[in-house]
């Protein structure tokens, strides 16, 4: 359904998601009443028809003096008891009948024949008749002349008080966990804001960290080369390299919270130029790694190139920093899948993640690292997917082998 889009939800603010979700909620709590409410009825209409059968049965016994009394009786001791909801049975001027345990269905009555507990329970069954009255107008049980005989007073089955009493239960218990999920959630959110704000420092920190080690090797280089011309041309060539990366960095966090703007973009040309720079500032990252390219040529997407670079930089950085052993290898393959997806695939012969980590990785603020707060793989995946339309996700993982990431990228042409 188109409702369920991500990009219809996108478009929504806060505000107007947590309204859909209140609306739906009150649907669903009326839904709940609505249906309760029938079941409800439908018993009660039921327990209507069997007092009516009852008092049929009475009328038919006292008004005809041929009735067989033997069927009365078995009548009494067989299938009246089996009348699951209270019942009194009257006098004509609506007075409880003696005995009272005779003439009463599912109503604890005393059986004592000590006068004051029969005053009592007289009075318990005249308080109780007044309260049936109100709920259900007593039955009248008339002979052929159309008078009189008796009265049969009812009430809601147990059954039923519990059926109409679910429903708000139910919403009590609901809201109650709804209430303690969002005060939960709530602290949750604020926690993990206030860790982004911090991460976001020490990212942008960390993304600063390599074009200035690099600008500070080359400015040591070019003291050690000062008498060489072509040397320090070429040294600062790169030097302007790393400082044009230092625009590019506070460009890219310029755009984080804010819709991109995309444009047709060579994906190839994009990857090659992210390993070009990294291969040749990864020794100063303290690693000896080799960075293999398997690219096919001219592959087009819709994307903002900026962002796209930092994506590969933060899945290469990481497999770079995954490596401890002296040749380290990460190869990058970019190929365009026969149902239109472009496919970047980074391969690294690092440590590996353990499952439980393998499952946290693209969490904000989480990092196996003893510096750094987590937040490169969250932004890549922020990038991808909420940007791009895209998907990036581990592919496998194992211990002492290393880790393949995927990045997917719808093409164009």
């Amino acid at each position: 359904m188109k409702l369920f889009t991500p990009g219809i939800w996108r478009s929504l603010t806060k505000w107007q998601i947590k309204v859909l979700l209140a609306s739906f909620a009150f649907v669903m709590v009326i839904s709940v009443l609505l249906y309760t409410q029938q079941l409800a009825n439908e018993l009660i209409q039921r327990e209507k028809k069997i007092v009516t059968f009852y008092a049929d049965i009475y009328k038919h016994y006292l008004s005809d003096v041929n009735a067989n009394a033997d069927d009365f009786l078995f009548l009494l001791d067989r299938i009246i008891p089996t009348i699951p909801f209270p019942v009194i049975f009257t006098d004509a001027e609506g007075n409880p009948n003696r005995p009272f345990s005779q003439f009463t269905l599912n109503i604890d009555v005393d059986t004592s024949l000590a006068p004051e507990r029969v005053k009592i329970e007289e009075k318990k069954l005249v308080q109780l008749l007044k309260t049936m009255s109100e709920t259900y107008e007593p039955i009248a049980i008339k002979d052929a002349d159309g008078m009189i005989l008796g009265k049969i007073y009812y009430t809601n089955s147990a059954l039923i008080r519990q059926m109409q009493l679910l429903p708000y239960i139910e919403i009590i218990i609901v809201s109650a966990f709804i209430f303690i999920g969002y005060i939960a959630f709530s602290f949750v959110r604020r926690t993990e804001e206030s860790n982004v704000w911090v991460g976001m420092a020490k990212e942008a920190a960390h993304q600063l960290g390599t074009p200035l080690s690099s600008l500070l090797g080359w400015l040591e280089i070019l003291r050690m080369n000062n008498d060489d011309p072509n040397a320090v041309q070429e040294t600062a060539k790169e030097m302007e390299h790393d400082l044009h990366r230092l625009n590019t960095i506070a460009n890219r966090f310029s755009k984080i919270g804010s819709e991109p703007a995309k444009k047709r973009e060579n994906i190839s040309d994009i990857v090659e130029k992210v390993c070009s720079y990294l291969e040749k500032r990864v020794p100063h990252l303290g690693r000896k790694v080799s960075i293999v390219r398997n690219l096919e040529d001219d592959i087009y997407v819709n994307a903002n190139g900026e962002l796209i670079e930092w994506v590969i930089e933060n899945v290469v950085k990481n497999g770079v920093e995954s490596i401890d052993s002296t040749s380290g290898v990460i190869t990058v393959n970019l190929t365009k899948s026969p149902k239109g997806k472009v496919i970047i695939q980074l391969k690294d012969n690092g440590k590996g993640m353990s499952g439980p980590v393998r499952r946290r990785i693209f969490e904000p603020g989480f990092t196996t690292k003893k510096r750094g707060w987590g937040l490169g793989l969250s932004l890549s995946k922020r990038i991808i997917e909420k940007y791009h339309d895209g998907r990036i996700y581990v592919k496998d993982s194992v211990s002492g082998k290393g880790t393949t990431f995927i990045i997917e990228l719808p093409a164009i042409s």
